[in-house]
């Protein structure tokens, strides 16, 4: 009998606030190449770079996330974060994950700027070795992967680049354009902008 090949399972950890296209196409991109069977989208409660930021509730970019994904068969949502306490480190989260989906081989998926600074976040030598690293690397843009390689000894061999188009859209800029009341139409999933719209989230205090 063949040995049974593992499965492939990319990990999307982010804040989510909101889901947009540009989200959707990095996953896509990053499952097709690395030949992912599947990617488990992880939405953070508690993002410890993100500690000075005010978050949307959980409850509504989980809502929004479940809009986005809700016609991607390939495309999943991981409860692990939800009612774990404290900030959530992606070396924990991998922790966790790991005997769930075992023996799958994992890769957590993340942009070319996060991975220039992946030597600094809470235990990277743990994260690479719990997965290897997919990704999104931007055109024009040269990640370092040997230095980040001597920094964080278990990446060594365990970073996959795949180019991806350039996409000028963030979470940020929608949430700024809906203060500002700029369309955000073809930014977002249309089931996104309803729920915004209908929710009032990122509208200045006294406007929702």
């Amino acid at each position: 009998m063949a040995p049974t090949i593992p499965r492939r399972i990319g990990i999307f950890g982010g804040t989510f606030d909101p889901i947009h296209l540009g989200h959707l196409i990095v996953a896509s991109e990053l499952r097709f190449a690395l030949k992912l069977e599947r990617v488990l989208f992880v939405l953070a409660p508690r993002p410890p770079h993100k500690t000075a930021q005010e978050i949307s509730d959980y409850d509504d970019r989980l809502a929004m996330l479940r809009l986005a994904l809700a016609s991607v068969p390939d495309f999943e949502i991981s409860a692990t974060e939800h009612d774990r306490p404290g900030l959530s480190f992606t070396a924990d989260t991998l922790a966790l994950l790991s005997p769930e989906l075992a023996p799958a081989r994992l890769f957590f998926l993340m942009g070319g700027d996060s991975l220039r600074d992946f030597p600094t976040w809470h235990e990277p030598d743990r994260i690479a070795t719990l997965a290897e690293l997919g990704v999104a690397a931007r055109p024009n843009v040269e990640p370092d992967v040997s230095r980040i390689e001597q920094e964080v000894p278990a990446a060594r061999d365990r970073i996959h680049l795949v180019p991806v188009p350039l996409i000028g859209i963030s979470s940020r800029e929608i949430r700024r354009r809906v203060r500002a009341g700029e369309p955000i139409r073809f930014q977002v999933p249309l089931t996104v902008e309803t729920y915004i719209r209908a929710r009032g989230l990122y509208l200045p205090p006294g406007q929702s």
